[in-house]
């Protein structure tokens, strides 16, 4: 099962956490942090009557949670959490495979909206929907699984604390507590997913905003009125102010007026001031209702008018009037617009190798399993988008004033007669008061700003997924990632906006009108007068925009201002985030990964919508483009060595291509993690270097048996063998029934990451699809030669040495070593004087110290060998030579050997009239050869050297009794006294035979070491002269008998044998020396002594090989008896 998918599982919502390894111990559904706190009471701010009072209701809602915990196991079987917390490992019950009881520290986060809830309630259990909230005031505040939890489950701990919207708690898992799923992923390891329910209790403040505004109080005349209108919005939540609402008398609430100071002006139950004198007062409103106490004022001022410029001084009543202009704010239209977007994340990624700054290894082109990666996320701080929209429109005030005009005029008096006639009378001033009514109007411009569009969006977390990450996908929340910080506030209705300007009482007096004689003056057209007084008297009106507030730094101001609100700025462009808030280290690449080239990586990161958008959008997913490839190649190399035994290497012609292995040795084969892979310049972190840490095992296989090197284990041929990976070396023991031969030993070291059908390459798994590096080593199994020594001595003054009791067959066990030191150089039982050569000095018993070996007497000997040295054509090919040497020992030379043999005198040993043949009987009664030696031989003759034809006419037992009775006791002729030839006929097989291999056939055990068994003698009448002396010619000149001085008496002869082994009779190619290998000296190795010391203080001057000394002045024949009775 692919990892990755089990991430995509919809309940695996948290982005977990930290594993902490506790002892396993009881726990109990539980909650918290602490306990939970009552829910309080709604309240007021400001408690006092205000302007604006907000009406607060702290409410509770209770959301659900389903929280996955996924786990998976290692390659060392621990279990680990994914997410966060990945240095931390869970202990496997080996038993079950599942992961000891642990508490669990979990970061979970609460965006999710199934987490929330959909409605809250107060403290009375009145119901709340989401859109009477303050969304800055909805936050979580407790946890508990009291309702959820069930025995057998996840267990909520403890909850540590809320940070935003996200808890930290711990549960406890493993053990008892099964997982909801468990499954294999990658064989043997499982992973398993544990899953458990909790309520989150969330509070709030369910808010209602109420604000009353009151028309402008400005100036009114004496005995004038007028009516203000008291009005009331509201708005729930976050939302906007709704319609105004009049509230002069009440409207279900209870409304107050009043007037500081009543001698100037009264006011009404319901709103309506009365002018009664000069001056200035305030008129204060109050509305009660639902727990609001809401209040504000304005100034009313009173002024006087009269007709003239003063009352006492004007005539014919009041002239003049005042009046006011009344606001009303017409509709916007949008005019500019500000937008700007920066939605775009500009999301890129690395995924590389650890550390950071100092990588060891190139992704691109190889990283081995076992090593860790880090993903590191870039990308713009924050996104945005913007459009702020500027509102234009116009603020009309009606205006109307009563102007009263006095008029003065005049009309004929009386008329006067007289004689004349008569006459007007002198003029009689008239006058009067008319009021003329003016309506008119004047605007005032207005412009603000406010947001049209508004969404801000913080980094939320990012994932990556590759190949080789842990499950194939990793998330990363933001670390010392400082969010944005958003403050809006937005309101469509343009009474939130603009505030008209409090237009002064218009006031004025005309001059008095004058007409002429019965002509009323006409009443004149003041509108421009008028609306120019209205239009000084009044002021632009005040305006806010929306209030935009990002990072503390305002970019659209709500300060009012006079007509025109200032012109917003931009959101900043976003920077890119700094490389440590999307970074996650030490994603360690599972051991069981298969190598693969360039795989291929992918990302996304999320961006959250913070609150405070305006028609915002909603949470934001991107691509993280430009994630480089991974490449996961475990590199093993394989550069072995097996030990070269040369200084036991006793071949004629050794072969310097092979190792030289050693029947019955040990032997070492190296196997180092060490050694060069790819070329380090081209793929960083390889090269020539340590490997073990990639390596599952080394493997060594040998075609032969072999055991280990305490001979504890035994292990048949072609059997791979697991070598430790940290051990360099390893020691084998050669057993002793391998055929000798040429051979070639298997290496192979396994990559951890090995599938079960892997493939190998020599060397070094340089190429990727290789999961093995091997290496083929060719050795040469070699048998011995060794163990020479001489066991009898015919001569009658040696009989004490040999036998126990005079005449009598039974043997000391004495017998004459090549040295104190067996056949590998360590030190053996026998003592002085048991070392050859057999010399004066030799002979054990007191009164023969000086006492050499007669000539004519033979000496008995046998040596062994191990190895393929059974068959019928294998042989000792043994080589004497002859060398005299003085008594004292002062002086050695190599000597030819003469003797006669019936009427033919002066034979020269190894001449061609040098014919007499030498002979062997196996079973003599003096060889003393075991019984066993004699059946063993029988037995592995009739076994498998006889033909089935003569197996057919004699059973085994009848074979064996006819062997040693009669076949051993036959003459073998071994050669002539200048050559010898030890045969099958004279060879026993004295193999091993107890704590054998079932599988190993005793009968080839009991063959892979033979005995040979020999014996020689000089002829009794021999005549020593110096090598290469010319007989022929010097008898020419004088007759030569045994005494002529030419013939050396005063000293010894030393027989030396050159030893050899013969295989299939092939002479002309030995196998085996004993003394004169190439690269050793098995007579060396033994210990023989080339100078020991002599009777007369000084050494004897010898040579490997020297076998025994025969006293060239003594023979057998002047004994008493021709032959010793043995």
């Amino acid at each position: 099962m692919n990892v990755g998918s089990l991430f995509r599982k919809s309940f695996l919502s948290f982005t977990t956490a930290c594993i902490l390894l506790f002892p396993a111990h009881d726990a109990f559904a539980g909650g918290g942090p602490g306990t939970k706190s009552i829910l309080e009471a709604t309240h007021f701010e400001p408690s006092t009557p205000a302007k604006s009072q907000k009406k607060l209701t702290p409410v509770e809602g209770k959301g659900t949670t389903n929280v996955g915990v996924y786990i998976y196991q290692q390659d060392n079987l621990k279990w680990k959490v994914e997410g966060e917390c990945n240095g931390q490992e869970l202990s496997n019950i080996h038993s079950t495979n599942k992961p000891v009881s642990s508490l669990v520290c979990v970061r979970l986060s609460l965006e999710e909206p199934s987490y929330q809830p959909t409605s809250f309630k107060d403290s009375l259990g009145n119901t709340y929907t989401s859109s009477t909230l303050s969304n800055s005031s909805i936050k979580p505040i407790y946890m508990d699984d009291i309702a959820h939890y069930r025995p057998g489950r996840p267990i909520l701990v403890s909850v540590e604390s809320f940070s935003g919207r996200e808890v930290r708690f711990t549960a406890q898992i493993g053990g008892v507590i099964e997982p909801i799923e468990y499954r294999p992923y990658n064989p043997p390891k499982y992973s398993a997913d544990y899953v458990f329910n909790t309520d989150i209790y969330w509070r709030a403040n369910a808010e209602i905003t109420k604000e009353i505004n009151l028309t402008p109080g400005g100036q009114i005349g004496l005995n004038q009125t007028k009516q203000l209108q008291a009005t009331v919005k509201t708005k729930t939540g976050d939302g906007s102010f709704g319609a105004e609402t009049n509230v002069n008398t009440g409207s279900g609430g209870t409304t107050t007026w009043e007037s500081s100071n009543p001698a100037v002006a009264t006011v009404s139950s319901s709103g309506q001031v009365q002018a009664i004198s000069r001056g200035t007062t305030y008129i204060t409103v109050l509305w009660k209702k639902d727990g609001f106490e809401l209040t504000t004022r304005t100034a009313i001022s009173v002024e006087q008018g009269t007709g003239g410029e003063d009352d006492e001084q004007n005539e014919g009543g009041d002239s003049g009037g005042k009046g006011g202009c009344t606001p009303s704010i017409e509709a916007p239209t949008s005019g500019a617009t500000m937008n700007m977007s920066h939605l775009e994340p500009n999301a890129t990624g690395v995924i590389k190798s650890d550390n950071r700054d100092n990588e060891i290894f190139d992704v691109l082109k190889g990283i081995p399993t076992s090593e860790s990666l880090y993903t590191n996320a870039f990308a713009n701080h924050y996104l945005f988008k913007q459009a702020w929209t500027k509102m234009r429109g116009k603020v009309t005030y009606d205006c109307s004033i009563t102007i009263s005009y006095d008029r003065e005029w005049t009309v004929p008096g009386p008329q006067i007669c007289n004689a004349q006639g008569c006459r007007d009378g002198t003029p009689v001033p008239r006058n009067d008061t008319v009021t003329k009514p003016y309506s008119f109007q004047i605007t005032r411009d207005y412009s603000y700003w406010v947001i049209s569009n508004l969404e801000v969006y913080r980094i939320g977390k990012a994932m990556m997924k590759n190949y080789a990450l842990p499950g194939e996908t990793i998330t990363m929340n933001p670390s010392g990632y400082v969010a944005p910080v958003l403050e809006s506030r937005n309101d469509s209705s343009v009474e939130s906006h603009v505030r008209p300007g409090q237009s002064m009482a218009i006031s004025y007096t005309p001059t008095k009108l004058t007409g002429g004689l019965d002509s009323p003056p006409d009443v004149p057209d003041d509108s421009d007068l008028l609306k120019g007084k209205a239009e000084a008297n009044t002021p632009q009106s005040t305006v806010k925009n929306d209030l935009v507030k990002f990072n503390n730094v305002t970019i659209m101001n709500d300060a009012e201002t006079t007509k025109d609100g200032p012109t917003p700025a931009d959101i900043p462009p976003p920077s890119m985030i700094g490389r440590d808030v999307l970074y996650t280290p030490n994603h360690r690449i599972s051991s069981s990964l298969l190598n693969k080239a360039n795989t291929e990586s992918s990302g996304q990161i999320y961006y959250d919508l913070l609150s405070g958008n305006v028609n915002g959008g909603m949470s934001k997913v991107f691509p993280i483009n430009g994630i480089n490839t991974v490449t996961v190649h475990t590199p093993v190399v394989n550069y072995a060595w097996v030990s070269d035994d040369q200084p036991h290497n006793q071949k004629t012609v050794p072969d310097p291509t092979l190792a030289a292995l050693i029947l019955e040795r040990e032997f070492i084969v190296r196997v180092p993690t060490t050694g060069q892979h790819l070329d380090a310049a081209s793929y960083p972190g390889y090269g020539n270097r340590d490997y073990a840490q990639y390596f599952r095992t080394k493997q060594v296989l040998f075609p032969f048996d072999v055991y280990t090197a305490d001979r504890s284990r035994f292990i048949p041929s072609h059997t791979w063998i697991d070598i430790p990976v940290q051990q360099l070396d390893t020691s084998f023991y050669l057993p002793v029934w391998v055929d000798e031969g040429k051979y070639t030993i298997e290496f192979r070291n396994i990559a951890e990451n090995a599938p079960a059908n892997y493939t190998g390459q020599p060397d070094a798994n340089t190429n990727l699809v290789h999961h093995t590096a091997s290496d083929r080593i060719s050795v040469d199994v070699i048998g011995r030669l060794y163990d020479f020594h001489v066991t009898d001595i015919s001569d009658y003054n040696w009989e004490r040495v040999f036998r126990r009791i005079p005449g009598s067959p039974e043997h000391t066990g004495n017998s004459y070593w090549t040295g104190f030191r067996n056949i590998d150089g360590d030190p053996r039982s026998p003592f002085a004087p048991f070392v050859l050569p057999v010399r004066p000095g030799s002979h054990p018993v007191q009164g023969f110290g000086n006492v050499a070996v007669k000539t004519g007497y033979h000496f008995k000997f046998d040596l062994k060998t191990k190895g393929n040295m059974f068959g019928k054509m294998d042989g000792i090919r043994v080589t004497p030579t002859f060398s005299f040497i003085s008594r004292d020992g002062s002086s050695r030379e190599d000597v030819d050997l003469y003797y006669h043999r019936g009427q033919e005198r002066l034979i020269q040993i190894g001449s061609a009239q040098d014919l007499e043949k030498r002979y062997v009987v196996l079973n003599s009664r003096l060889r003393n050869v075991p019984g066993i030696e004699l059946s063993d031989a029988a037995r592995y003759e009739y076994t498998y050297e006889l033909s089935a034809d003569e197996r057919r006419r004699k059973s085994l037992a009848e074979h064996m009794v006819q062997v040693v009775a009669q076949t051993s006791h036959q003459k073998t002729w071994t050669g002539r006294y200048n050559w010898m030839i030890l045969t099958a006929p004279i060879r026993t097989l004295i193999g091993p035979k107890t704590n054998l291999p079932a599988s190993v056939s005793a009968d080839r055990v009991n063959a892979a070491i033979q005995r040979w068994y020999g014996e020689y003698s000089l002829p009794a009448d021999v005549y020593a002269v110096p090598k290469g002396t010319n007989l022929e010619a010097l008898s020419r000149k004088s007759s030569l008998d045994e005494k002529s001085t030419i013939f050396l008496k005063n000293g010894y002869i030393i027989v030396n044998f050159n030893i050899e082994s013969v295989r299939n009779g092939n002479t002309a190619a030995p196998h085996l020396q004993y003394i004169h290998a190439p690269l050793m000296n098995q007579w060396q190795l033994e210990g023989f002594h080339r100078s020991p010391a002599n009777s007369n203080g000084s050494s004897w001057p010898l040579r490997d090989g020297d076998i025994l000394f025969y006293d060239a002045s003594q023979s057998s024949r002047s004994d008493f008896q021709a032959q010793a009775p043995h």
